[in-house]
């Protein structure tokens, strides 16, 4: 029983890496690299997982793929799962997930003597893109440089 225990959580790791990966790349293709965000791939797939979606799809894939006795249905829920997170590879879609996602509205950051007022559209480790509403322009800011709180 442990190691058919061990086998469910390794296939549903694995199935969820993957609908993960088309779901991400979805974002950074139609979000990320749309509004030239410099950040790589595997940062924004690193930083942006939510342990318990995560766990809740090793869980119910490593069961689907392991325990569940008819292989026609879970091929067939994992095939829906795959076409739903795929919809992020439109345009159009994947930009709209990506500004859920990541874009913060009417926000003020204090840089220096500079104030900016706009929205961030992407937080990375060490950079802020932000959107100034001024200059009607991406900028970045060096999270390092920010006074106060975002």
């Amino acid at each position: 029983m442990g190691s058919k225990l061990a086998t469910a959580f390794i296939a549903g790791t694995f199935f969820t890496f993957f609908l993960d990966f088309f779901f991400i790349l979805g974002l950074f293709l139609n979000y990320i690299e749309a509004q030239n965000i410099d950040v790589y791939y595997n940062i924004l797939f690193a930083d942006h997982q939510n342990i318990f979606i995560f766990m809740s799809g090793v869980i119910v894939f490593g069961y689907l793929f392991i325990f569940f006795k008819n292989t026609k249905i879970a091929t067939l829920i994992f095939g829906i799962c795959f076409a739903l997170v795929n919809l992020t590879q439109i345009p159009s879609i994947g930009k709209s997930m990506g500004v859920n996602l990541f874009q913060q509205e009417n926000k003020i950051i204090n840089e220096g003597s500079h104030q900016y007022i706009g929205h961030i559209v992407y937080e990375g480790r060490s950079v802020i893109w932000f959107y100034d509403d001024e200059l009607k322009n991406i900028i970045e800011i060096n999270r390092e440089s920010i006074r106060g709180k975002i």
